[in-house]
Parts: C-alpha cells; sequence; structure tokens
C-alpha cells in the first residue's frame, strides 16, 4: 500500500495486502497504481508471494463464493469440479478440500498428476471417459466449461443437488430438465467480498491453499497475456 487517504483505520502506508476491486464496474486492475477503498483488501499472508496473491482473489472468490457462499460444501459432500486444473478450478479442488468435501475433478491427460497433487479424491481424463458414465449421486457440480457439460451434470446429481455455473448462458437450456429432477440451478458472478477474502487468506496463511502460477507477462504484453492458453494455473501481469 503506497498510500491512504483520510479516515483510514485498517492500514498504513508500506502494509502488504490484496483483494478484489470492486467488480465488474468501476475500477480497473491492469495498472501500476488503483485507488480503492480499502475495505476491498485484507493482509497478505506471509506464506504468498505477491504474484501468487495477485492471481488469488479473482479466482479464488469465484470458487469460493461458488462451493461455499452457493453451494454450501461441507464435510463429506461429493462435488465435481470441471476444468480442474484451471485458474478457477485448481483453487476450487483446494478449497473443497479444505471443507471436508469429496472432490472428483476432471481434467485433460497432461494435467491429470497436476490435479491428483492439489487433492483431489478422483480424477477424470475427459478425452477418454465421459464423467456422465462414471460417476453418481453428486451433492455439487461446478461448471467451469458449458458447452454440454450442464445437461451431462444433471445425470450425475442427486436430487436435492446443486449445479453451479459460472457461464449463466448454458443454464436455460437444462432449467427444464433440472427442475424435473429436483436439480437447483444457479448462476454465479463474482463480487468483491472482504469477508471472503479473509477466508482465502486464512486457507492459504495455512498451507491449505497455494495458487499456482502457468505464466507471467509485463504490463505492456497484456494483450498477450490475456490471449495465452494454458492448461493450468493462472497468468499473471507485472507491472
Amino acid at each position: 500500500m503506497e498510500a491512504i487517504g483520510p479516515g483510514v483505520t485498517l492500514y498504513q502506508s508500506g502494509d502488504e495486502v490484496f483483494g478484489l476491486l470492486p467488480f465488474p464496474a468501476g475500477h480497473g486492475a491492469y495498472a501500476e497504481h488503483v485507488v480503492a477503498p480499502t475495505r476491498v483488501f485484507v493482509p497478505k499472508p506471509p506464506s504468498l508471494s505477491h504474484i501468487q496473491a495477485a492471481s488469488l482473489p479473482l479466482a479464488g472468490l469465484t470458487a469460493l463464493q461458488a462451493l461455499v457462499d452457493t453451494a454450501g460444501i461441507g464435510t463429506g459432500s461429493r462435488v465435481l469440479i470441471t476444468a480442474a486444473a484451471g485458474g478457477v478450478g485448481h483453487l476450487a479442488v483446494q478449497i473443497a478440500k479444505a471443507y471436508g468435501a469429496y472432490v472428483i475433478g476432471l481434467a485433460s491427460a497432461g494435467a491429470v498428476d497436476f490435479v491428483a497433487s492439489l487433492g483431489a479424491d478422483e480424477v477424470i481424463d475427459y478425452t477418454t471417459t465421459d464423467f456422465a458414465e462414471v460417476v453418481s449421486d453428486l451433492d455439487v457440480v461446478f461448471d467451469l466449461i458449458g458447452r454440454d457439460y450442464p445437461a451431462k451434470a444433471l445425470q450425475v446429481l442427486r436430487p436435492g443437488g446443486s449445479l453451479v455455473s459460472s457461464l449463466p448462458q448454458s443454464l436455460p437450456a437444462v432449467a427444464a430438465d433440472a427442475a424435473a429432477r429436483g436439480i437447483r440451478l444457479a448462476e454465479l458472478l463474482v463480487e468483491a467480498d472482504r469477508l471472503g477474502m479473509t477466508v482465502l487468506a486464512e486457507l492459504a496463511g495455512r498451507g491449505a491453499l497455494t495458487p499456482t502460477i502457468a505464466a507471467t507477462f509485463p504490463l505492456e504484453q497484456a494483450g498477450e497475456a490475456q490471449a495465452y492458453r494454458v492448461s493450468s494455473g493462472k497468468v499473471v501481469l507485472i507491472p
């Protein structure tokens, strides 16, 4: 934190913090400096580098708000996470495990070992196996892909289960089937959330949540960074 305004009591200049700026409108973070309300930030855990901390708020809050706030997972919940090696997915696996869930992750062949290393109880190579044919009786599916995945998710969820999607445009097509099966559909758009950031910081501080950095780019290469595709982890811009 470079400087604080009048009336700020939470922090002092020089404090190391991280957080999600008000989203989706109002602020942008592709910059060397930003001005933001102090209460969107929390102290950075010493265990995280600044690059790791920068990668965590948007993706981590997406996973936390989907799995904990929306789906209400807990000990023994059976959870399937699509794109489990990706920026949101690899954090979702760790968060679900930290809350005591039984986690099944979908990943490509090259990322199976990575997802297993995050603590997933089962990892399915979606390039060779249709998950709808090998899993059942799930409490939650967290879908980060869309396409035909919501329809398949309904086949493996128990009545009363939840399908949470970060791609809400994929849900209307399955709404009638979900209602007939007694399955809850939930659309998620992540919000800035200091309480959620506190949870992420606590998990990271005790080693239960570690972001994986796939690549870094200088700020002037923001366009290239946005277009860069990785199979696992997060891409971070460095001012």
